[in-house]
């Protein structure tokens, strides 16, 4: 029998002097499948919530209203994202939403770079002064400044239009502070070059500053767009008539007094999601990208 083994081994080109052994994890290997795991269960986590609206836009009312849930539809009922968007006027929602976010993303990342880079690389009387005081505006409620913000737009006549949406929080003390931090690390060598060969000052932001600050104004983009984008308050307050409705007013209203259309709603939202993660996958490789666009720091 041992003869047998041998000439198997042999013919198999195995060394049969040294026992089988199992392959061991390392240590390292093992740290790695920990995190791993604990991750999907974080990822699972963070997916839940729409995974349920997905389960829930998909049913049919009363498989949402029964006892039993469970996130498996008996039938998938995917005509009821149809059904929602001719039961309200979403795609206007969508485009007036679409206005206001891009027009603000626009404005406000433009006020906070320049105000930033001025905060940054420019020394003036109460420089530090003023932008603690700015940066203290963050303590305070934005409710507080609803009213007033109001009382404004009526005065200019801005109430129902894309400027009242807009132009009131057109400048964040968060953008500025993430701005001011971000330019601080650029070279003041860079910025004196373009002095010397007589770039004025709006070109050398636009030249030296925008093209270094790209991580910057990813973060920016995608914050201010989410913001905007999901912002309900100040429209609720801004704005009366349909046609100007976002898609979280309009969303809002789909609710009714004594029924809610859990269908309808969910599926829309769901939908409304669309063009947050559109931006965000655009501009992700800059989003982690944590290092000036030039390379150079003193």
């Amino acid at each position: 029998m041992s003869e047998n083994k041998v000439l198997l081994a042999k013919e198999s080109k195995l060394d049969v002097s040294q026992p089988l052994s199992l392959p061991m994890f390392s240590p390292k290997k093992i740290k790695m499948i920990v995190i791993f795991l604990v991750l999907c269960g974080m990822a699972f986590l963070f997916l839940l919530p729409f995974i349920w609206m997905l389960s829930t836009a998909l049913k049919t009312p009363s498989e949402v209203t029964a006892k039993d849930t469970h996130i498996i539809p008996d039938k998938l009922m995917w005509s009821n994202f149809s059904d929602a968007l001719h039961a309200a006027p979403f795609a206007g929602y969508v485009g007036n939403s679409l206005i206001v976010s891009i027009l603000a993303v626009i404005l406000t990342v433009f006020i906070n770079c320049l105000a930033g880079y001025a905060f940054a690389k420019y020394k003036f009387r109460g420089r530090n002064i003023l932008f603690l005081m700015i940066l203290s505006t963050l303590i305070i409620p934005v409710q507080i400044t609803m009213i007033p913000n109001f009382y404004i737009l009526k005065y200019l006549g801005w109430i129902n239009s894309y400027a009242g949406l807009i132009i009131p929080r057109a400048a964040e003390a968060f953008g500025l502070f993430l701005a001011r931090q971000y330019i601080m690390n650029i070279p003041d060598s860079l910025i004196e070059a373009a002095r010397i060969d007589g770039a004025s000052e709006f070109k050398i932001f636009r030249k030296v500053i925008l093209p270094n600050i790209k991580p910057l104004i990813a973060v920016l983009v995608i914050f201010t767009f989410m913001w905007r984008w999901n912002e309900l308050a100040w429209p609720l307050i801004a704005v009366s008539e349909q046609s100007m409705y976002t898609v979280q007013l309009g969303l809002a209203m789909l609710k009714g007094e004594h029924f809610i259309n859990w269908t309808q709603l969910m599926s829309l939202t769901l939908l409304s999601v669309i063009p947050i993660l559109i931006v965000f996958l655009i501009f992700q490789r800059y989003f982690i990208k944590g290092m000036v666009g030039s390379g150079m720091k003193e």
